[in-house]
């Protein structure tokens, strides 16, 4: 089997990689029936010549290669026809922007793999950014409150080469009695509680958050159940939410009332309530002073993201007398940081992390044969939408 790493191509530019130069070289010493190859590229986090020192051949062209590796979407007039792609390809939701781009890969018979819904037997991801999203967000959090607050600067994460710089600047963070409400139980989260842990921040229980008074700085993890149930009162369970998620209501404003930062990890239905509604962030009791929004729906459960921000104004302000736009170191208006490709911003470091995950949970899987994994995460191969996709061809 011959892999070929793809050049980043959808604009802006992406600099991550899917796998770096070290991985490739462990790949190929454990699978000898594999050899990679490398698209020349400028753009990357790791040069060409990062590859070609340990012997990887960077080449011009993939055309000779079987199966082809990116993380991005690949422009329509890229693809090479018969091949195997993986990539986010951004179309499991009937996306309309990528209309075309699906209905090239079925043109082209490309067998496409997508990295978004390759799940294990309990239906859990195996491969993601999720982890590296939290740990910038949260860093980006902590940096807005700084400025919003005036207390400190933090140097911003992408100017920071690694992970190992970025967490230099925590020591400048100085914090009092902030109360922290993280949402989600996944791997944004359990990134989102890195950087919280590296800060010393104690975790408290929901009822605790609630009911009790801190002098020191504390957080909470609340999971979806924890802040939405039945409309009729009946018993709330996951299943029964997953099921029927417009029975239910949200009950946030119990937590937002006592919270001066949010950040969010969480899962989320589109047939479920707002998390909290532009009406609760008028209320009086409303208290939240900075939204980290990582999981970045616009126009959804956080009513106060109303657009994405960029990595390189990562923060507005979201008034919610006027619902509108605003400056966010005014008083009593919302600091929002809404950046919706938050690892690009540790590119190193989020690039490894997620080929240890493609090394370990999807290379493997892909040189099998009708594995069943790799088979319910392919969009469409020999012409045709695959049978768990049929659902798309409306798009197309």
């Amino acid at each position: 089997m011959k892999l070929g790493i793809l050049r980043e191509e959808k604009k802006p530019l992406d600099s991550r990689v899917p796998l770096t130069p070290d991985q490739c070289v462990f790949l190929m010493n454990k699978f000898p029936e594999i050899k990679i190859f490398v698209r020349s590229s400028v753009h990357r986090c790791f040069s060409d010549n990062d590859y070609k020192k340990l012997g990887l051949e960077v080449v011009e062209k993939l055309d000779h290669c079987d199966v082809l590796l990116g993380i991005k979407e690949v422009p329509v007039e890229s693809l090479i026809r018969n091949k195997t792609y993986l990539f986010f390809s951004h179309t499991i939701k009937g996306q309309e922007y990528n209309r075309k781009l699906l209905k090239s890969l079925i043109i082209n018979n490309i067998r496409m793999i997508d990295y978004e819904v390759l799940k294990n037997n309990r239906g859990s991801r195996i491969i993601g950014f999720g982890r590296y999203a939290g740990v910038v967000g949260a860093y980006n959090c902590f940096l807005t409150h700084g400025l919003k607050n005036k207390l400190y600067n933090l140097k911003p994460a992408y100017k920071c080469r690694d992970r190992v710089e970025m967490e230099s600047e925590l020591k400048k963070i100085c914090l009092k009695n902030e109360r922290i409400i993280i949402t989600g139980k996944g791997r944004v989260s359990g990134g989102i509680i890195e950087i919280i842990n590296k800060l010393g921040i104690k975790e408290v229980s929901k009822d605790e958050f609630i009911t009790e008074k801190f002098d020191v700085p504390v957080f909470t993890n609340l999971d979806f159940m924890d802040y939405y149930i039945r409309i009729d009162g009946l018993k709330s369970t996951k299943k029964d939410f997953l099921k029927n998620p417009n029975q239910y209501k949200s009950i946030f404003m119990n937590f937002a009332a006592n919270a001066d930062i949010l950040l969010t990890g969480h899962y989320y239905d589109s047939n479920a309530p707002y998390i909290f509604t532009r009406d609760d962030a008028k209320s009086k009791n409303f208290s939240l002073k900075i939204i980290s929004d990582i999981s970045c729906d616009i126009n959804g459960p956080i009513a106060t993201t109303i657009r994405s921000s960029t990595i390189y104004r990562p923060i507005y302000g979201y008034n919610p007398i006027t619902e509108k736009e605003d400056d966010f170191m005014k008083h009593k208006v919302i600091a929002v940081m809404a950046v919706d490709n938050l690892p690009c911003e540790l590119p190193l470091d989020a690039s490894f992390d997620f080929g240890n995950e493609l090394v370990k949970n999807v290379i493997p899987l892909l040189i099998q044969d009708n594995n069943l994994i790799i088979n319910n995460a392919t969009i469409c191969k020999n012409g045709k939408l695959n049978d768990n996709y049929l659902y798309l061809e409306n798009l197309i």
